[in-house]
């Protein structure tokens, strides 16, 4: 090797070497802020997701919706961050970004009032995972409210999935929301039947029952003299827990105190007359 190419390969080292450490340093940089900026992301969306959790105000559903949140921010910057080590213009990214967020919301604008009826849902809290509800003319528990839908799991064991929209634009029945619960039940017995040993019966049936709330105190009144009945209504507060387990044990108590007792229910019947002519 002459001494002209030596010097030449020492100039090309020579040139070389700072860009060789700039790139370098800039490549290890990037690599300490993703670095950084996972663990962030990882400690940061943990910790919103425990400080939610204590709180006994916060459903977990918003608990889970939070820390996705968090976490998605914090890796978004991170990768802003790790452009601008390498001099590209994050601030034309982010135009470009922005026009491509909006192209994008005029073309999936049906699942968009989804996303923003699902923020609501979490917002006003309308019902909570695990309540009983009838939403958008379905009945269930719900089991988890997502961004998109809400999973809703019906009384005979079927999985249904709803869009955020539907449930929004309709009216809501929370069965859980509130603690207790009224009933309102009816039975029927003869026009020939004693209708206070009737009434004693039901209420001494509700008396005995520990389910049902003595403030208020259940009602029993004749509510109503139809066309083949006399209709007893019986109107007892128990815990929402309570309520179908209570409506059918009392319901079965009735019919048999009412046996036991010479009280008898109406049915529907027909009477045939036959004329015979001579």
């Amino acid at each position: 090797m002459d001494l002209a190419m030596i010097e030449d390969t020492e100039q090309l080292v020579t040139d070389l070497l700072p860009l060789i450490i700039e790139h370098g340093l800039n490549l290890l940089g990037a690599l300490l802020i993703l670095f950084a900026g996972w663990i962030a992301a990882k400690w940061l969306s943990g910790k919103v997701y425990k400080l939610t959790q204590k709180s006994g105000k916060i459903d977990k559903t918003i608990s889970h919706f939070a820390r996705q949140v968090v976490r998605t921010l914090i890796l978004i910057i991170t990768a802003l961050a790790v452009l601008g080590k390498f001099g590209v213009q994050t601030a034309s990214i982010i135009a470009v970004l922005g026009a491509a967020t909006l192209a994008i919301g005029l073309a999936l604008q049906g699942t968009l009032s989804n996303v923003a009826a699902g923020v609501m849902l979490l917002i006003f809290r309308p019902f909570k995972v695990d309540d009983a509800v009838t939403v958008a003319g379905k009945s269930g528990t719900i089991e988890e409210i997502g961004i998109f839908t809400t999973i809703m799991k019906t009384f005979d064991g079927i999985h249904i999935n709803i869009p955020n929209g539907s449930i929004w634009g309709s009216d809501v029945t929370n069965y859980s929301i509130n603690p207790t619960r009224k009933h309102d039940l009816t039975f029927g017995i003869g026009y020939s039947d004693d209708m206070d040993k009737a009434l004693e019966i039901v209420k001494k049936i509700l008396e005995e029952d520990e389910r049902v709330l003595k403030d208020p105190a259940p009602q029993v009144v004749i509510s109503n003299l139809g066309d083949s009945s006399v209709d007893i209504s019986a109107r007892p507060w128990t815990l929402s827990a309570d309520f179908w387990d209570v409506k059918w044990d009392v319901t079965k108590k009735v019919k048999e105190q009412f046996d036991a007792n010479g009280i008898s229910i109406p049915f529907p019947q027909r009477e045939i007359h036959v004329y015979q002519e001579k």
